[in-house]
């Protein structure tokens, strides 16, 4: 038998072993707590013991890539005629050459047979402008390397089949995301009504991709309740009398309803909200003279983006956020596709005056310094649509 003397340590050390052991059981099941606090099952994988590679794919910078593109305006058929740098007759063609690298983690090269093989028997839709269009031919170029292709195009909307692995991509134009007439001028708009042409399609599919914003800087009236309440623009629209609405109040209307529908829909698809765009013309603006004849991309730091820019982007920030608190109890999925910071960084993208064929420029001409060339920055965007889409639950985003 122990004395007293002997026994002390003893005690002692058996005593801190449970102290210990009281510990680790209690940070364990805080950090579990935390998790389920957050509603956040992925989280809670991470904090159970499953924590991956902790990366910003949105931040970064562009470094060079001597390969180049992974598809050329050759190779590819579904370039459009304003999209195509090349053939339009752009001389420079350095912008080809550039790959978004995250600080911290490589972004792989998109990889066609892949992305094909995990999309067997499903069906992706893009739904915006001619942007979120754009992205979609850049898509659609990257993946008929590794696949046939058969196209199935009707009035504002288009289907493509890849036979080989029953896989769908889709695209509807609804540039408002709202019910509006059709015209490129004397538009009008529901702010209370959305778009059928997208709502009507939304549970046909099992990916949405879906952006807007840039059509609510045009002129237009606007309905609530089948009543003109104002108007952008309005001197333009010759309705000096009636209310002018500022576009970032219409762009907040317009992904209010469009979130409340995703959110309420009882189909739960991964849906992925793409931020915002940022131009770069210069000099003045596409009707005033300006220009994006810049070949390299921008650093860090050398360009922030226009007043317009901050406003829009923070407006979609705010109401994504309010979407997501949402949608994290109900099971609704929304990820934020944070192109915004990446494609401020390169004023060599776009087109420019080469959205036409050979535009004379010895004469004044317009430039698009907001679409973007195919083959170019593009190609980034898809890294990091397939990165996040194969890879979820892997890699923390950033909202």
């Amino acid at each position: 038998m122990m004395t007293k003397a002997e026994l002390g340590p003893h005690v002692s050390m058996v005593l801190g072993s449970v102290i210990f052991v009281v510990f680790v059981f209690s940070l364990h099941l805080h950090l579990l707590v935390v998790a389920f606090v957050a509603d956040d099952a992925e989280l809670a994988n991470a904090m159970a013991g499953k924590l991956h590679e902790q990366c910003d794919l949105f931040k970064g910078e562009w470094i060079v890539n001597p390969v180049g593109p992974a598809y050329t305006n050759e190779s590819c058929e579904f370039i459009e005629p304003a999209r195509d740098c090349i053939t339009n007759g752009r001389p420079d063609t350095k912008y080809l050459y550039w790959k978004w690298k995250p600080y911290g983690c490589e972004l792989p090269l998109f990889n066609a047979k892949k992305f094909l093989n995990s999309m067997q028997n499903k069906s992706w839709v893009f739904i915006g402008d001619s942007i979120i269009r754009n992205q979609l031919l850049s898509l659609l170029c990257l993946l008929s390397k590794a696949a046939e292709v058969v196209r199935d195009e009707t009035f504002k909307s288009s289907i493509w089949h890849f036979p080989s692995h029953n896989f769908t991509l889709g695209a509807v134009w609804t540039p408002f995301l709202l019910k509006a007439s059709d015209e490129a001028y004397n538009i009008t708009v529901h702010l209370d009504i959305l778009a059928s042409r997208w709502t009507s399609q939304y549970n046909d599919y099992d990916y949405v991709v879906i952006s807007s914003g840039h059509w609510f800087f045009k002129t237009a009236v606007f309905f609530e309740n089948d009543t003109i309440i104002g108007c952008h623009h309005c001197s333009r629209a010759n309705l000096p009398n009636l209310p002018e609405l500022g576009s970032d109040f219409l762009y907040r209307k317009a992904l209010q309803l469009a979130f409340r529908f995703i959110l309420s829909s009882d189909h739960k698809p991964l849906v992925l909200f793409r931020t915002w765009t940022p131009d770069h013309f210069e000099f003045g603006r596409r009707s005033s003279g300006g220009v994006c004849n810049r070949t390299k991309p921008y650093k860090e730091g050398e360009f922030s983006g226009d007043d317009w820019d901050h406003l829009m982007r923070g407006v979609e920030i705010e109401e994504f956020e309010k979407a997501v608190a949402v949608g994290t109890q109900n099971g609704t999925r929304i990820r934020l596709l944070d192109t915004y910071h990446l494609s401020l960084l390169r004023p060599d993208g776009h087109p420019g005056p080469y959205y036409r064929f050979h535009p004379d420029l010895r004469t004044r001409t317009y430039n698009d310094c907001l679409h973007w060339c195919l083959p170019g920055t593009l190609e980034a965007w898809n890294d990091i649509v397939m990165e996040m889409v194969l890879n979820e639950g892997d890699l923390m985003y950033s909202s």
